[in-house]
């Protein structure tokens, strides 16, 4: 969320941003409505402040005159019309600030769409197969390790089911990215509900403007999470971190639940996009004079491993017209699928600065004593699946329909090859 002292200050620097992404969000309406809060609240504290000396010269009274009773009770009414369209006031000018999306980095370039990312570094070259490679969903049916008829029968379209060394597999690639980035980056790991309140949707900033795409059980007020960062967004919600604590590193598995209402007809073949995933996220809660730091070493760790699974991808910032939501800065990392033949996204590292805080109200102190101020937080997927698993299998396949184990894999799996 975007503090109302900075579009009051600032609007030209929001609108410029608002461009850049190409929203229409409505900040003119914004700045109206705090105009007319301000002037209402203004109102009433003149208000309140004529009751106090009115009710101060009838204390000195003995007779009690009705003309300044009359007024007495004309203020009150006054000042009850004026509290509840205060109230109606702020409910509008809150929904509308928890539309505005945050501010667009300086050094984000400027583009329209995902045309408009830049390619900045690659890894890795793409294996070169002396025939044609098969696409994961021929390679899982033919081992026998995707069942995309049963995951159809139980739940519905764009479900399948792992089988054998196929759920082993997804099993090792979590296991394996945990165990990289809390023994080598220093991140703790939390295992987080896999629902949550629908304050921490607020704040992390999926509520209100995605609340299509998110599954919800309307009798308990519960919602199934997208991903590890809403409810990892949520730990130090409505806290003031000591001095000297930060940063925090986080790295969290989960289940990720969406129902893909703005994909509809993307992707239906295979098990590229799916309404249930898992998923290793990182997280960091730091310093905001750090944060842009935070940020790269991030991307590091998330590439390192596709650097041990010795898989070809490629590091790519968004441009501003890509950006999500909530981040003022991202970067995605691609794999290279050859049997889809097609870069595949596993990664989404973005720095959201004070964004989610304020909406969560995280704030620290920089020393003792000092004003709290809102925390920074950047949020990575380390990696993502089924994408890395999609990856794996394209990339590792056998001219005999066998599919090798990545080095990396083996002490998890138990085997070389999945044949």
């Amino acid at each position: 969320m975007l503090s109302l002292q900075l579009i009051r200050q600032n609007p030209d620097l929001v609108r410029d941003s608002l461009v850049k992404r190409g929203e229409a969000a409505a900040l003119d309406e914004i700045i109206g409505l705090d105009e007319e809060r301000r002037r209402l609240i203004q109102e009433v504290e003149s208000l309140r402040a004529r009751r106090k000396q009115a009710s101060k010269e009838i204390g000195q009274m003995k007779d009690k005159p009705e003309e300044l009773r009359s007024e007495m009770r004309d203020i009150g009414e006054q000042i009850k019309s004026l509290d509840y369209e205060i109230s109606h006031n702020e409910e509008e000018l809150n929904d509308l600030l928890l539309r505005l999306p945050n501010l667009v980095h300086p050094t984000v370039p400027v583009g329209v769409d995902e045309s408009g990312n830049v390619v900045v570094r690659s890894w890795g070259e793409a294996r070169r197969f002396d025939y044609a490679p098969l696409p994961h969903w021929d390679i899982g049916t033919n081992l026998g390790i995707i069942d995309f008829e049963r995951g159809v029968k139980i739940s519905g379209s764009r479900f399948y089911v792992l089988r054998g060394l196929g759920a082993k597999l997804q099993r090792a690639l979590i296991a394996f990215m945990l165990d990289l980035h809390i023994s080598e980056h220093g991140y703790t790991e939390v295992y987080p509900p896999f629902v949550v309140k629908q304050e921490c949707m607020l704040g992390s900033g999926n509520l209100p403007k995605f609340a299509d795409n998110l599954y919800h059980d309307a009798e308990d007020d519960l919602w199934l999470v997208p991903t590890a960062e809403v409810p990892v967004t949520n730990l130090h919600r409505d806290e003031i971190l000591e001095p000297g604590t930060l940063p925090f590193y986080y790295v969290a598995y989960t289940a990720c639940f969406r129902r893909e209402s703005m994909s509809a007809g993307k992707d239906t073949r295979g098990i590229k996009r799916g309404h249930q995933f898992d998923k290793v996220e990182i997280y960091k809660f730091v310093e905001p004079d750090s944060s842009d730091e935070e940020l790269e070493r991030m991307v590091g760790h998330a590439e390192e491993v596709c650097q041990k699974l010795g898989l070809p991808y490629r590091v790519l910032q968004l441009c501003s017209g890509d950006l999500g939501f909530a981040s003022t800065k991202s970067y995605d990392i691609e794999m290279w699928a050859p049997g889809c033949g097609e870069w595949l996204e596993v990664s989404s590292c973005s720095n959201c600065s004070d964004f989610q805080a304020r909406r969560a109200n995280i704030r620290y102190r920089p020393q003792l004593g000092e004003k709290p101020r809102f925390v920074h937080t950047l949020n990575g997927s380390g990696l993502a699946l089924p994408r890395v698993l999609i990856s794996v299998l394209e990339n590792y396949q056998q001219p005999d329909g066998t599919v090798a184990i990545p080095e990396a894999l083996r002490p998890f799996m138990g085997v070389e090859a999945i044949k």
